[in-house]
This record gives C-alpha cells, sequence and structure tokens, in this order.
C-alpha cells in the first residue's frame, strides 16, 4: 500500500508572500511534494491575491499544483490548480461545475457518509483526519487509520490524510492506504528549516 504516497504541502496560516517565496522554492527543491495547498484563514480577499500571485509561480516552475482553501470562485477568478472546500464552505456540486478540468478537493473528518457523497459531486480527492492532535487548528473530529483502508479498497479516488502528521508518525496512515499526506508543521518548523522538513517525510514515507 505504500506505494505511491505523496507529500500535500499547507502553508503557515499566516505568511509575508514575498518573504515566503524563499523558503517555499527551498522546501518544493527538496523533494517530492505534490501540491500547495494556500490556506490563510480569515485573511482578506487582497492578501490572498498577493500571496496568489507570489506563490503559484514558484510552484508552477516546479510542477506542483496550486491549490486555494475555501474559497472556488477566488480560485477559478486567479488561475488556481484547483480548491479545496471545506464543509461549510459553499456550494460543492456547484464548485464542481466551476472548476471544470481542475481539482476539486473536500474535507470529509472522519465521516464516510460525507465522502461518498463528495464522491459523488465529483471531488477528486477526499480528506480525512485530524489523526493526531494538532496545534494548526482546533481538533473537532478524529479519524483512525480504519477509515483510510475501508475507503482505499472501495474507492478509486485518492484519499489525503490531515491532522498532526509527522515524519515520526505517518508510516501507518502510509501503509493504510493514504495517497497523501497533508502537512503544516512537520515541514515549516522543522528545527533543520523547511527543506529538512521536506526530507525528513519523503524518508518517512518511503520508508513505511
Amino acid at each position: 500500500m505504500t506505494e505511491g504516497c505523496r507529500l500535500y504541502l499547507i502553508t503557515p496560516p499566516r505568511l509575508d508572500p514575498a518573504a515566503f517565496r524563499e523558503t517555499l522554492a527551498a522546501a518544493l527543491d527538496a523533494g517530492d511534494v505534490a501540491c500547495l495547498q494556500l490556506r490563510l484563514k480569515d485573511a482578506a480577499q487582497d492578501d490572498v491575491k498577493r500571496a496568489v500571485e507570489a506563490l503559484m509561480p514558484v510552484c508552477h516552475a516546479r510542477d506542483v499544483a496550486f491549490i486555494l482553501n475555501d474559497d472556488a470562485i477566488l480560485a477559478h477568478r486567479l488561475g488556481c490548480d484547483g480548491a479545496h472546500l471545506g464543509q461549510s464552505d459553499g456550494d460543492h456540486a456547484g464548485a464542481r461545475m466551476l472548476l471544470d478540468g481542475k481539482i476539486l478537493g473536500i474535507t470529509c473528518h472522519a465521516s464516510r457518509h460525507l465522502a461518498m457523497t463528495a464522491g459523488e459531486q465529483g471531488a477528486d480527492y477526499v480528506a480525512f483526519g485530524a489523526f493526531f492532535p494538532t496545534d494548526t487548528k482546533e481538533t473537532a473530529h478524529s479519524a483512525g487509520t480504519d477509515l483510510l483502508e475501508w475507503w482505499s479498497e472501495m474507492m478509486e479516488i485518492p484519499c489525503v490524510a490531515i491532522g498532526g502528521i509527522t515524519a515520526a508518525n505517518c508510516a501507518p496512515l502510509v501503509r493504510a492506504g493514504a495517497d497523501f499526506l497533508a502537512v503544516v508543521g512537520a515541514v515549516w518548523n522543522h528545527p533543520d528549516g523547511a527543506a529538512a522538513g521536506v526530507r525528513a517525510m519523503n524518508a518517512a514515507i518511503a520508508a513505511a
């Protein structure tokens, strides 16, 4: 089951786009990264736009998909590669039509029902979690590896595992069938820098 699991990077919740460009480039150059999700909760739309304009070219130069969190309309307007939507982020079926040919990911917490619904609505991937305690956001839902095993056996649609994932704890998720591991702190807060964080995560995925 370990074949094909890849790293899914999510930005820190606050960043200075101009300064972060260099950090992002170093991280993406350090190893395999499938995509970057820009996740700036409660940021003004102009700030999100500036971040997209600064960071998306860094990703595209390295063939890394650039996904915007929460807002399918803005993702479409700014030419992002797709959007990641939570359960309360608007009309998922409408987002699917708007983002025709682009990536649509949907948060499904620890719910098989929500995941099945997301699949029926045309999601390109579903996200399950949180698998471990995390400081990035309040944890309202806890998911287990049985959910990943069930999904990967039943469905062709890829699944993303999220929530407190590190190089030290990710192996069971990879073995259970996660297609992507979404991380924030494991890379950006790595004591030796973001590049070392990417290398550590890729090594852990390979070793799983």
